[in-house]
């Protein structure tokens, strides 16, 4: 359902700006932005109302890897049809920003997916927010489910060709820094592309040399990754020892315990991102899937492969801030800023997304604090979904 004003106000709701946690307050969306958070008693009575039911209020959600939803997956149909399935399912689950997030593949789907986001970037420069790359260039030990046949060595051509694209196409790298140059993380990350180690044997020592190179967050947390151990801290100690780095995390009770989840906060405070890896089967009844030319078998909440191997998640960024306060104990205020002003400031977008405030994006995600059931998603200004209890007045 779809609903549009030239200028509204969203009334009778909570707001959780990012800053702080208002009530009895109207927030003022005039086409695409917000223009206001004021008293709500201070509204002109002519102004027309959006009532939100007494329901929480938070900026839209942010996921920086997003393999897939909506029964496809973005290595799999590299096409505008594809990315406007994910963005539809996501508005279900309150996201309304994502990378769409290629794995391990093909120099040509690589090409593929640059010209594609690009392009699409033109029309939904705040839907898509640029191209997550994660690979090829990892090391196949900690491969997991990627495709080893085209896990490679960094090429200089496809570095060049990545910086040419630059941040506004290419928002974010996944790579082994001990399998890539220190010159080719360090022409990444001067171009403004956010490099992440992910997929990594590194030692303690070789990744705070990606570090120092330009390396400037981790790929889901403790996952494939070199663990923390008392002679050997790898690369889980490294990040900890780094407050500047950000590092994505995975809530989902399965790819991390979540006594690691609540000592990962307590270490990386505001670097600590939510992310889903998200996988098919999210807003589907799908039961399998092909990831990596693996089948991947969807049962109880997880994605594996036949062997074992967890195949991405198949979580939404609602679950995962929804988990970080029912069993890690995080306030609901802190956890939506995981979803929302963490990965806004991480890729550099958060002078226009990530909080309820004059001047950023009307993008909205409308739920239920009790039970954690998004309601309403506005995107845009407009109400882009919404449940069937949300009664537009």
């Amino acid at each position: 359902m779809e609903a549009r004003y030239p200028r509204y106000a969203l009334t009778n709701c909570t707001l959780y700006t990012g800053h702080q946690v208002l009530q009895n307050h109207a927030l003022v969306v005039e086409g695409a932005n917000i223009v206001g958070l004021v008293p709500a008693a201070h509204l002109a009575p002519d102004l027309p109302r959006l009532d939100g039911c007494g329901w929480a209020v938070a900026p839209g959600f942010i996921d920086l890897q997003l393999n897939g939803c909506g029964g496809v997956m973005f290595n799999d149909a590299i096409t505008v049809d594809t990315l406007d399935t994910m963005h539809r399912t996501n508005l279900q689950s309150g996201t309304t920003s994502f990378l769409p997030t290629l794995i391990t593949t093909s120099d040509g789907d690589m090409a593929a997916a640059i010209a594609l986001v690009t392009e699409y970037r033109r029309r939904h420069p705040q839907r898509v927010l640029g191209l997550h790359l994660e690979g090829p260039y990892l090391n196949p030990k900690r491969g997991g489910i990627h495709n080893r046949a085209y896990i490679r060595s960094a090429d200089g051509a496809m570095v060049s060709r990545l910086v040419e694209a630059g941040p506004e196409v290419i928002k974010l790298v996944t790579l082994a820094p001990e399998m890539v140059p220190p010159e080719y993380i360090q022409q990444l990350a001067q171009a403004g592309i956010l490099v992440a180690a992910g997929h990594t044997d590194a030692s303690f020592e070789v990744a705070l040399a990606g570090f120092e190179a330009g390396v400037g967050m981790v790929t889901h947390l403790f996952n494939a990754m070199s663990a923390w151990q008392g002679r050997s801290p790898g690369l889980v100690g490294a990040v900890f020892s780094q407050p500047d780095v950000y590092a994505g995390i995975i809530v989902d009770g399965h790819h991390v315990h979540y006594g690691s989840v609540g000592l990962a906060k307590s270490i990386k405070q505001d670097r600590l991102i939510l992310v889903s890896d998200a996988t098919p089967p999210v807003g589907t009844a799908l039961e399998s899937f092909v990831i990596g030319g693996q089948q991947v078998f969807y049962r109880n909440g997880k994605c594996v492969s036949a062997d074992g191997t967890l195949g991405g998640a198949a979580l939404t960024l609602m679950e995962a801030v929804s988990n970080c306060v029912r069993q890690v104990g995080i306030p609901l205020a802190e956890a939506l800023r995981m979803a929302t002003l963490y990965p806004a400031r991480a890729i550099g977008v958060d002078h226009c997304l990530g909080l309820l405030l004059a001047g950023y994006q009307a993008n909205l995600t409308l739920f239920d604090s009790a039970t954690f059931r998004v309601k309403g998603c506005i995107d845009q200004g407009t109400l882009a979904w919404a449940s069937a209890d949300f009664e537009l007045v």
